[in-house]
């Protein structure tokens, strides 16, 4: 297949592309600096995602599916700066809805969503169907971009489809909890913090795992789907296990150094939910060929690259 991304160089489409180039599809990315990254792997095209007019390169690529990586990824920063975080997560998603509009090419889209619409789930594991009810400005912004799609299928015939990410961490991720977790342990502190309780769930999916997925139902989309027929699917997109925070910790004190102490603050961060799992059910009927790699072994697999030294740029 041929796959253009918005946001190359960030984790989510950066990975997705290496991914998808080692599987054998060919891929443009598109961001705003001037060059890819050294590791990225196709052809790339530099524009502000935002504000450029991409149909141009939609019309010239022929891609048969956009995925839109563009945007922001920080619970946190949009606290902070909400409206630059909606500028980012919207315009940035209705300029590359309304330039497939514009090309006269019908790609699959693919927006990578988040589990951050759910917000703070009545029921675990949350399925697709499940109330939106956002607690942050990010997951607010993201639920917006979900009607945005919603918009472009109803009334423009767009094929889109919303993958809900969960927690999705990999090599090359240099924030959240994982990595701080990791960067902790590998210091010379003999105690190891946590900010929250330590009881606190999350649904881990490897990158690889997760771009495995995100091609699979683009796949299934394209063989399905007729050309001209508009049409949204959400599906989400995780382990669908649910792992503590404190046993993350745990195993990755296991794996670095297991002579450390790992203590909580007990503290509670604005726009963190206590716990998240997916209901995968839908993923797995739409992709039933999909077989993620346990926890334990991506866990190891980061760990080992990390002590290595080696750093797969987004």
């Amino acid at each position: 297949m041929r796959i253009l991304i918005t946001g190359s160089r960030g984790f989510v489409g950066g990975g997705v592309g290496r991914f998808a180039a080692r599987a054998g599809h060919e891929v443009l990315g598109v961001g705003r600096a001037t060059q890819a990254t050294p590791a990225w792997p196709g052809a790339y095209a530099q524009a502000d995602v935002i504000s450029s007019d991409l149909a141009p390169l939609v019309r010239d690529f022929a891609p048969d599916a956009v995925i839109h990586a563009a945007g922001t990824a920080s619970v946190g920063a949009s606290f902070v700066s909400p409206l630059d975080d909606l500028r980012a997560a919207l315009l940035s998603f209705a300029n590359t809805l309304d330039a497939v509009r514009r090309s006269g090419r019908a790609p699959v889209i693919l927006f990578p969503s988040s589990a951050a619409v759910y917000g703070r789930p009545a029921e675990l594991p949350a399925r697709e169907d499940a109330p939106l009810n956002p607690i942050s400005p990010y997951g607010f912004h993201k639920a917006a971009c979900e009607l945005l799609a919603r918009e472009y299928a109803e009334c423009f015939g767009a094929r889109v489809t919303v993958c809900r990410l969960f927690s999705v961490f990999g090599e090359a991720q240099r924030r959240l909890l994982v990595w701080e977790l990791y960067k902790q342990l590998a210091g010379p502190a003999r105690e190891v913090w946590l900010e929250g309780t330590g009881a606190e769930t999350r649904d881990y999916l490897h990158i690889d795992d997760a771009a495995d997925a995100l091609l699979r139902l683009i796949e299934r989309e394209v063989a399905e789907a007729e050309p001209d027929a508009g049409r949204l699917r959400v599906v989400n997109v995780a382990s669908g296990e649910e792992t503590n925070v404190l046993e993350l910790a745990e195993r990755v004190r296991s794996l670095v150094a297991p002579g450390k102490e790992v203590r909580c603050r007990g503290l509670e961060r604005p726009g963190d939910p206590q716990r998240w799992c997916a209901d995968t059910t839908r993923l797995r009927a739409l992709a039933p060929g999909w077989r993620p790699r346990t926890f334990a072994q991506r866990l190891a697999q980061c760990v080992d690259a990390w002590q290595a030294g080696v750093v797969e740029h987004g």
